[in-house]
């Protein structure tokens, strides 16, 4: 009961935020970069959170699945990180699965510095493996003023902390074009019942109403998380989250019916399901918001970090871009986060200041005000997000502190939670062709975590 209504209130805390965010927000990415050239890579000694070693002729590298520009703004950071203390940081392109890039690293002798790992469960392989170095005293402090001890925790194995959590995710919104809703007189949906009926309003108007990067398994994950995290309620989502109850349990039956209503109607998805699972996340994104009035797909569901793909078109966020929160599929709205945490993998001083600038107000600003971004420091100012849906989605996921609930294909073992092809992923994505085999999809996620977990 005691997380229930802690649940609950953090489920308030997403839905009135939502509700405040999403209309009047005028302002773009383009205020973000005027920011970001004033405010950050000036390595402003008297305005600095964060004492740093000199580490002159140092050199570091960094591994990450970032590309585009979320490498882009990454390299910011560690810009200003290389102006502060005189290293040279090198970023190391990573692919997923993460574990199996760093083991081939490691096993050539040319492991990173550091590693941005993406899912818990990878974490908990990399001290598992004895890859990961703990954390060093200067780090922890910046974590113990910064971050909610949920954050802190979510790093730590046994007890021991290794991983900082520098960049966080509220992956409950969905994002829709402005346009295509006025055109259609559809209105912002709060229930899942609502959503359908919203997706058949845009659908009479000749839009198709989702559009879905099924070409990439992870965000097929996270529409089951939303929808059995709202319908089964959060403690069977961390049960199901640790395997101590089964994936043929009637409550993923239950979610799985839910989520067939959408994925059973190949109408209301962009190019069908054929479509969908030939659609990578960041397409999804831009053909919602380009097209006009006429776009591919008028909603298109994932966290904040979708910002990102919108300032690739010419849609601007709180005018022709809005978002509101997952529609409650039980009593309340689901609030799922996710995160990117460094970790050492190397002893040495360079290794350890890194994780203790990444743990600091200042590197979060940074890539704050270039947008895209969501960080889980709570002593961040909030005025260094670039609009009003990007802060007011920040202030709501540090209101609710200790009371999120991660994203549980990362809190899985990587070759269940995390593996391109395999696992969850490729199970969801057969599920999204065939949604009508729901005891066949249950049977096989069984199957796959039951060998996942006892490896």
């Amino acid at each position: 009961m005691r997380t229930t209504l802690r649940m609950r209130r953090a489920a308030v805390v997403f839905t009135a935020i939502g509700a405040l965010a999403l209309t009047g927000c005028g302002d773009d990415g383009d205020s973000g970069k005027d920011k970001a050239g004033k405010g950050s890579g000036k390595g402003e000694d008297s305005a600095s959170s964060v004492t740093l070693p000199k580490l002159d002729g140092e050199k570091i590298s960094v591994a990450a699945v970032w590309t585009g520009p979320e490498q882009a703004n990454f390299t910011k950071v560690l810009d200003e990180f290389e102006k502060r203390t005189g290293a040279t940081v090198t970023f190391v392109p990573a692919q997923d699965p993460i574990v199996n890039f760093l083991g081939t690293k490691i096993a050539g002798g040319q492991p990173p510095d550091v590693a941005m790992i993406p899912q818990v469960g990878a974490i908990q392989q990399a001290v598992a493996k004895k890859w990961a170095k703990p954390v060093g005293d200067e780090a922890r402090a910046q974590l113990g003023q910064n971050y909610a001890q949920v954050w802190q925790d979510l790093g730590s194995v046994d007890g021991t902390q290794y991983g900082v959590y520098f960049k966080a995710a509220n992956k409950s919104l969905i994002w829709y074009n402005a346009k295509a809703f006025e055109n259609a007189g559809a209105s912002e949906p709060k229930t899942w019942k609502d959503f359908m009926a919203t997706a058949e309003t845009v659908s009479a108007s000749g839009v198709t109403p989702v559009s879905v990067g099924g070409a990439d398994g992870w965000t097929l994950t996270d529409w089951f998380e939303n929808i059995y995290l709202s319908q089964a309620g959060p403690e069977k989502y961390d049960q199901l989250a640790k395997h101590e109850i089964k994936w043929t349990d009637a409550s993923v039956k239950d979610a799985l019916t839910t989520l067939a209503e959408l994925f059973g109607k190949p109408s209301l998805i962009s190019g069908g399901a054929d479509g969908a699972l030939q659609t990578e996340f960041p397409v999804s994104v831009t053909q919602t918001f380009t097209g006009g009035d006429q776009p591919k797909g008028a909603m298109v569901f994932e966290g904040d970090f979708v910002s990102i793909n919108i300032a690739q078109t010419k849609a601007e966020i709180g005018t022709d871009a809005k978002v509101f929160p997952f529609p409650a599929v039980g009593a309340d709205s689901p609030v799922v986060t996710g995160g990117d945490a460094a970790v050492a993998l190397k002893d040495g001083k360079g290794a350890q200041a890194l994780l203790t600038w990444l743990a600091s107000t200042d590197a979060a600003k940074i890539w704050a005000e270039a947008g895209g971004f969501i960080s889980p420091n709570k002593a961040l100012d909030t005025a260094a997000y670039p609009n009003d849906v990007q802060r007011k989605i920040a202030e709501a996921l540090i209101a609710a502190g200790d009371d999120v609930r991660f994203d549980m294909s990362d809190q899985a073992p990587q070759s269940f939670g995390g593996t391109p092809g395999k696992g969850e992923w490729k199970t969801l994505q057969d599920f999204l062709k065939n949604p009508k085999d729901i005891a066949g999809t249950q049977a096989k996620l069984e199957s796959d975590a039951a060998k996942a977990y006892t490896s």
